[in-house]
């Protein structure tokens, strides 16, 4: 296992161990004692599946304290833009963002602890995205940057018009946002 972090060094892109014989291959996607300093030590409280058209967006989505959500983000089919927003304003870093992509073949995961906003973007048909949440969800505490604000102007990888749910396409403007201090 290899622990990257990003150009957010909160965020961490992860290379999971993979096993391989004649069978396939074998991949743990959490593991407490080898992978608890990557995710900061947090203990995770609900998994969440999503299978999703390509083009499709969601995001920028967060939970408010004391219902913050850190997530450990994979890919099991198909391909996405993952993409973070650091939303603490004490932060040096307060506004800027970060994207990788993330390959199912490529069996690595995406730390994105709280206090970040987060969002992916779906590139290929079929794609099924696997997240672990140390929190669970809370929705007098969600919140929803929009996806496509121009303050953040996040350079999205989407090649036609974004699939977007009413809900999303109703987010709050950066500048607007409820953050964390």
């Amino acid at each position: 296992m290899k622990v990257t972090p990003l150009a957010l060094p909160e965020v961490k892109l992860i290379d999971l161990d993979v096993f391989e014989d004649d069978r396939g291959a074998f991949t743990v996607h959490w593991h407490e004692e080898k992978l608890s300093d990557a995710v900061d030590g947090h203990h995770f409280r609900q998994d969440s599946y999503v299978l999703s058209k390509k083009h499709v967006v969601r995001g920028m989505h967060y939970q408010l304290p004391p219902y913050e959500q850190g997530k450990l983000v994979r890919c099991m089919s198909g391909v996405i833009q993952d993409v973070v927003v650091d939303i603490r304003k004490s932060s040096p870093r307060f506004g800027q963002w970060v994207d990788v992509l993330l390959y199912s073949q490529d069996h690595q995961a995406l730390w994105v602890p709280p206090g970040f906003a987060h969002g992916y973007a779906t590139l290929e048909p079929n794609t099924a995205v696997f997240y672990k949440c140390t929190d669970l969800h809370a929705p007098s505490a969600e919140r929803s940057i929009l996806w496509n604000d121009k303050d953040l102007d996040i350079d999205w990888e989407v090649t036609k018009k974004a699939i977007v749910s009413a809900k999303d396409s109703k987010g709050i403007p950066f500048k607007e946002a409820e953050v964390f201090e």
